[in-house]
């Protein structure tokens, strides 16, 4: 289950990926299609989040930051 963090109620934008940065910022940039080039990052909202190991941070439906446990399954490497 995930679970809310930031409450921000963004609008996204068709064409978009939007991503929590290295800095804990929230960031978007344009999409690379076929042979157009793709842009470069934009700061959307200045959240500064610190992360936990083993989490996956995203922007959900309702354009809220929230993050759920990772699921790690199959074999361990040697």
């Amino acid at each position: 289950m995930a679970q809310k963090l930031v409450k921000l109620g963004i609008k996204r934008k068709e064409g978009y990926l939007y991503y929590i940065d290295k800095n804990g910022d929230l960031s978007c940039v344009k999409m690379k299609r076929g042979k157009k080039k793709g842009g470069s990052p934009q700061k959307v909202a200045k959240v500064g989040l610190k992360r936990k190991e083993g989490y996956l941070y995203f922007l959900d439906k309702q354009g809220d930051i929230s993050c759920a446990k990772m699921k790690r399954g199959g074999k361990k490497k040697k």
